[in-house]
Formats: structure tokens, C-alpha cells, sequence
């Protein structure tokens, strides 16, 4: 794959604004998200969609392994990175 045309910003260069978001993801998740890391450029937004990941992921009657499997097959067939 090519590298990313915007470049996912390190975890600790973020906006202090996002750090409780992103504590949150390694707490979860072991890491923050490259997705995350990339709108990070945007703090405003970034916690916004943190907010609607979590309520799609964590939500409803369809297993989390299963919607994360979605994600990256659908990113895969867009050719994009996970």
C-alpha cells in the first residue's frame, strides 16, 4: 500500500483537548485508532466522531468482532488503510 496522503499525527502531538479521548481508546483498544490519530488535525471534530464510533460499535444487537470485521473489509475494498 502507499503511505497515507495525511499522515496520522502521533498520540502525544494531539491537542491536550483530545487526550481523554484518546486515553479512552488505549484503555479499550490497546492504541488510539489511526483514523483518530489522523482527525486529530481537527480536534473539534475528533471527539464528536469518537463519540458516534462508540455508540455505533458498542451499541445494538450485532457482535463487535463482527462490525469491527466489517470496517476492515470495507476499508480493504476501498483500498484503504485500517
Amino acid at each position: 500500500m502507499t503511505p497515507p496522503r495525511i499522515p496520522p499525527l502521533p498520540a502525544e502531538d494531539a491537542a491536550p483537548e483530545l487526550r481523554p479521548v484518546f486515553d479512552g481508546f488505549v484503555k479499550e483498544r490497546g492504541k488510539v485508532p489511526n483514523m483518530f490519530r489522523t482527525m486529530a488535525l481537527l480536534p473539534q471534530h475528533t471527539a464528536t466522531v469518537a463519540a458516534h464510533f462508540r455508540t455505533v460499535m458498542g451499541q445494538g444487537t450485532v457482535p463487535g468482532l463482527l462490525k469491527e470485521l466489517l470496517w476492515v473489509r470495507i476499508s480493504h475494498r476501498n483500498g484503504c488503510r485500517y
